[in-house]
């Protein structure tokens, strides 16, 4: 069975990349959320194999998101998106739990390495 993800990014069109990307590579989309409130209600409807989170995001950061999720369940695998320069903040989500990191603008090959390496 194809493993389900929870895509999860404020700009539509990052969400249609990513999206893109993992279909084209074998795995289903559970669903998607814009924002990290919306992203913890989804992820407890869902419950995805594996989560891409945007770090930056209006109401709830991706940080935020992160911590609520893994408090939900501490095996949660969440990767984190970030544009460069936010390294400050990718040294937060891996100490709160992220299993791993991609940057933006995201390579198809690292998506999935990603994906992979986390799943396993």
């Amino acid at each position: 069975m194809a493993h389900s993800i929870l895509i999860v990014d404020d700009a539509a069109f990052m969400r249609m990349m990513i999206k893109d990307i993992l279909t084209k590579n074998g795995f289903t989309i559970a669903g998607e959320a814009q924002d990290g409130a919306q992203a913890v209600e989804k992820y407890q409807e869902l419950t995805p194999d594996l989560v891409t989170m945007d770090i930056t995001m209006p109401e709830m950061d991706g940080i935020t998101a992160l911590k609520e999720i893994r408090q939900i369940n501490p095996n949660a695998k969440i990767i984190m998106c970030s544009a460069m320069g936010q390294q400050a903040m990718v040294i937060d989500a891996i100490q709160a739990g992220a299993k791993d990191f991609i940057v933006k603008p995201f390579q198809a090959d690292r998506v999935i390495e990603a994906i992979q390496k986390a799943l396993d």
